[in-house]
């Protein structure tokens, strides 16, 4: 059950944020090339790099291509029907935020899977969340979403670090997986909202040269 559950989340991760591809390709006003593009490298491109990085042999898409086809699927269905949506930036932002902490979630809990420590679930579970964004807004030559100054990879760190603590605990998966999805959306949905974000560094006077110790 529990194994059919990640499954769900990891195809739910996928149409999620390929279709936040696809809608930045319709800000851009790019052809249906472009959203499949996007909206692939976008769905699949931070699972990639995980799995890479874990050396894992192949990688998801190439293990199961049905997941490039459900990318490109989802872009050009989005092609023709982006219009329909009055407010595509804020529609981009409550998605990509559940994708977001779907990837975290399903990103650490794969590392684990594979026998990866704490550290190192954290870290992929970030990778998975946030790299796809990142090569969407670099190649739609968008300013990243992670350099928004409210919280982002904060987020996606949180719901890995539930992910990971849940399993040292020997939480039942399911919750686990449940519990970081939620704390990864509740404090992205929260920045969206409120607009929280971490104290940032001010620059500041530095100290006289004559006033210097020596």
């Amino acid at each position: 059950m529990f194994e059919s559950t990640v499954t769900f989340l990891d195809w739910l991760g996928i149409v999620v944020f390929s279709l936040t591809g696809a809608l930045v390709a319709s800000r851009k006003q790019m052809d249906v090339v472009g959203f499949v593009l996007l909206g692939t490298v976008t769905g699949i491109g931070g699972g990639t790099l995980r799995d890479l990085l874990l050396d894992l042999h192949p990688v998801l898409w190439i293990e199961q291509p049905l997941y490039v086809v459900v990318c490109a699927l989802v872009s050009t269905i989005a092609f023709f029907t982006a219009h329909l949506v009055h407010s595509r930036y804020q529609l981009i932002l409550w998605l990509d935020a559940a994708g977001l902490a779907l990837f975290a979630a399903t990103g650490a809990e794969r590392a684990i899977g594979v026998g990866a420590g704490p550290v190192v679930a954290v870290i992929m579970g970030m990778i998975t969340a946030c790299f796809g964004g990142i090569i969407r807004d670099t190649l739609s030559q968008e300013r990243s979403i992670i350099f928004s100054y409210e919280i982002y990879v904060t987020a996606a760190l949180a719901a890995a670090i539930t992910l990971v603590c849940a399993n040292a605990l020997g939480i039942d998966r399911q919750v686990g997986v449940s519990a970081a999805f939620g704390v990864g959306f509740a404090l992205r949905g929260g920045a969206i909202m409120f607009g929280w974000s971490l104290p940032r560094y001010r620059s500041r006077q530095g100290r006289a040269h004559e006033n210097a110790v020596c």
